[in-house]
This record gives structure tokens, C-alpha cells and sequence, in this order.
């Protein structure tokens, strides 16, 4: 198969990265820019997440938007988010796990009660039609996807503890256990987060991260996690040229996605999969 692409995507105002390839294969993923939704400023306009002082009843309207351009609003009230925590969790979820976190407001009708899955930064599934949302403002969010033997995917929500601990390599794992599929059939995409240009770090955890990754060049007080994430993909067996890379900086480019680091009081964009047929 040729190397996983992602193109922009626009739908009544809503923008978000996708692969249309893997959309014919069942398999739909998405990393939405923060335009197109009705959040006020400093959250505007298509905040995502719950957690962060947002209205939450605009955060529930941007969700829908966000799930209409993709294609699936049918599925609002099946969609799962999870508490993240900066960790290395991963968490398989499944049909009894359906709306969990789906609504950021009160709401009404059961999915509106039920509350995120707790500390966790990766959500894992092989069940259809169960949509897998986290969201972002600088970390790295990573999608993986499988179709053969049967489809998977798996969100993970990677800041910098969280590369540390090798959650997108135990991600990669988990996937592969649950779906029986071989680590080399793992199509990964890397979505937009805080780039080496402009990510100042301690210089005792740049030394780190070029210890722990031997593929990261030796610098003083920036950190690229991008090849750190690469690096923790390939370990667990995933092909280079299997791995897609949006390779956009939220500081940067702060109009078109949130960045904690260049805002702080902000709203998150958010990263989503979810298998659309048996």
C-alpha cells in the first residue's frame, strides 16, 4: 500500500485533517483545526473539550459540527472521551463503553450521564461505529489504524511524560493484541502539536529525550517530539513509511489550532477515529 496521506477537509466552516484512503478501507479519522464552531473568544471557535471553562452547551454544539463534517453525526451519542492525565494509559473500550464523555454539558438522554473514561490518554477499540475523541492544545495527538484481520483503531493523547513513558509504542500493543493484526499493518498518523521551533524545554529533559531516542538531535533547551513519537512507533514494529506526519505547529500557527504554550487560557482541537463498518 502506498504511504498514508492526509488531506484538508472543509464543511460548513468546519476544517479537519483526514486520509480518504482509509475512509474506502472503514476506517475514518480526523484532526480538526479550531475554526467553524461558535465558541467566544478565547476558546473560539470550535473548542472541543469539556475541561477547560468553555460553555460546555457550545462545546456539545461544536462536537456535533465536528462529527457532521466528518460524516458521522449519526453517532454523536456513541462518541468516547477519556479524562487525560499526562500519562501512559491505554484503555480498550467497547459497546458497553458508548457514550462515555460524550456530552460536556448536562444535557439530556443517557450518554449525557455518563462521564469520561478516568485517567486515561489512549483509547483503543475494534468495535464499529464507537467514535474515539481526545483533545489537544500542543501535545501530540497520534491515530492508529488497522484493517486486516479485522479493523482497529486507536487515539493517543502524547505529551511529553507521556513520550517518556512510551504510550504511542504500548498503544501500537494494545492494537495489535486486540485486533490480532501484525504490527508492520499499522497505519499511524501524527497530527499537529507544538513544533522543535518553537518547544523551549528545560535542558535536563532535552538531555533526556536524546538518551531515551537516539534518533533526536543533541540540543540545548528545544524538543522535536514528533521524532521521539516516531522513534516509539517504529519500536513496536511499525514501518516507516507507514507513518503520516501533518506537520503543523500549533504555537505557530495559533489562528488555525489551540496552543496552550502561545495562549494558555484556550480551547483544544480534537483527534478522532472510528470504524464505520463490520
Amino acid at each position: 500500500m502506498n504511504r498514508p496521506e492526509m488531506i484538508r477537509v472543509e464543511h460548513e466552516g468546519v476544517v479537519f485533517w483526514t486520509d480518504p484512503e482509509l475512509a474506502k478501507d472503514g476506517v475514518r479519522i480526523a484532526f480538526s483545526e479550531r475554526s467553524g464552531g461558535v465558541s467566544a473568544p478565547p476558546y473560539d471557535s470550535l473548542d472541543l473539550a469539556a475541561h477547560v471553562g468553555d460553555d460546555p452547551l457550545l462545546v456539545d454544539e461544536n462536537r456535533s459540527r465536528f462529527l457532521s463534517g466528518v460524516g458521522i453525526a449519526g453517532l454523536r451519542d456513541s462518541l468516547i472521551t477519556a479524562e487525560q492525565v499526562h500519562g501512559d494509559v491505554i484503555t480498550l473500550v467497547g459497546t458497553d463503553d458508548s457514550g462515555r464523555g460524550a456530552s460536556a454539558s448536562a444535557g439530556s438522554g443517557a450518554a449525557a450521564l455518563r462521564s469520561p473514561v478516568p485517567q486515561t490518554d489512549g483509547l483503543v477499540t475494534k468495535t464499529p461505529e464507537l467514535p474515539l475523541m481526545l483533545f489537544f492544545a500542543d501535545c501530540v495527538p497520534v491515530i492508529l489504524a488497522v484493517t486486516d484481520p479485522v479493523p482497529g483503531v486507536a487515539v493517543v493523547h502524547a505529551g511529553w511524560r507521556g513520550v517518556l513513558s512510551r504510550i504511542p509504542e504500548k498503544a501500537v500493543h494494545a492494537l495489535i493484541v486486540a485486533t490480532g493484526a501484525e504490527s508492520s499493518a499499522v497505519r499511524a498518523y501524527i497530527g499537529p502539536h507544538i513544533g522543535s521551533c518553537c518547544y523551549k524545554v528545560a535542558t535536563t529533559l532535552a538531555a533526556t529525550f536524546n538518551e531515551t531516542f537516539d534518533t533526536i538531535a543533541a540540543v540545548e533547551d528545544h524538543l522535536d517530539l514528533a521524532v521521539a513519537v516516531r522513534a516509539s512507533l517504529m519500536d513496536a514494529g511499525v514501518e516507516g513509511d507507514r507513518i503520516a506526519e501533518l506537520g503543523a505547529c500549533t504555537f505557530d500557527s495559533a489562528d488555525r489550532f489551540f496552543s496552550y504554550r502561545a495562549n494558555d487560557v484556550t480551547g483544544r482541537h480534537g483527534a478522532l477515529a472510528v470504524i464505520t463498518k463490520d
